[in-house]
């Protein structure tokens, strides 16, 4: 991954590093590491993120936010729906929106620390995905995802989760994602295991407070 390959793209095993290339205010990264496996479409602000405006949102005009942590994994051609005020109005007689009156917020879009996103997934309005979940390839979310969950189908439904509720309550008291990154990078020998109880132990040389 330390090579960053600016869209469009070949071949489908590119990527890039999303911070890097998104410029729309509307939507904020954390950190460096969440990247698009980019396959061979035009890239991930102009092909994932549809229907959000670029436009600095304001009080007199709201525009829905997306928000991305760090480390979070897009598969090709995923989709994330925001409303960006384009929703259309199913509870009136037309759905058409013959003016601005249609135009209705659905909420910021979360996708928290550590996720992976299936390829050709969508995720619907105003969700949040939890820390360290994972959404199966064509799956549709339409509500929030638990932390280190597995979600698919459509709508997604919860397969199972990662780890057992004990020791995801436990990882989500580590704030991994917090931590300085060059120190998360630094933890890979942790993080490319199954075992919690190990990478808690190491975390607590460094936040002798967990």
């Amino acid at each position: 991954m330390d090579q960053l390959i600016n869209s469009p793209v070949k071949h489908w095993c590119e990527f890039e590093f999303i911070t890097k290339t998104v410029k729309n205010p509307n939507i904020h990264i954390q950190g460096n590491y969440s990247y698009y496996s980019a396959y061979w479409d035009q890239g991930f602000e102009r092909c994932v993120v549809r229907y959000l405006h670029d436009k600095p949102t304001s009080t007199e005009k709201p525009i829905d936010q997306l928000h991305i942590g760090n480390f979070v994994c897009f598969g090709a051609e995923c989709v994330i729906m925001m409303g960006g005020n384009q929703l259309h109005r199913p509870d009136w007689i037309s759905t058409f929106p013959f003016d601005t009156r249609s135009f209705v917020l659905a909420g910021d879009t979360t996708i928290e620390d550590g996720c992976w996103i299936g390829s050709r997934a969508m995720i619907m309005q105003g969700v949040t995905l939890g820390e360290g979940c994972v959404v199966a390839t064509g799956a549709v979310v339409t509500k929030n995802v638990p932390a280190y969950s597995v979600v698919g189908g459509v709508p997604a439904k919860i397969i199972k989760y990662r780890f057992p509720a004990e020791q995801i309550k436990q990882l989500l008291s580590l704030k991994l994602y917090d931590l300085n990154e060059k120190q998360i990078l630094k933890m890979r020998e942790q993080l490319q295991t199954n075992d919690v109880d190990s990478l808690i132990e190491y975390m607590k040389q460094i936040k002798p407070s967990i």
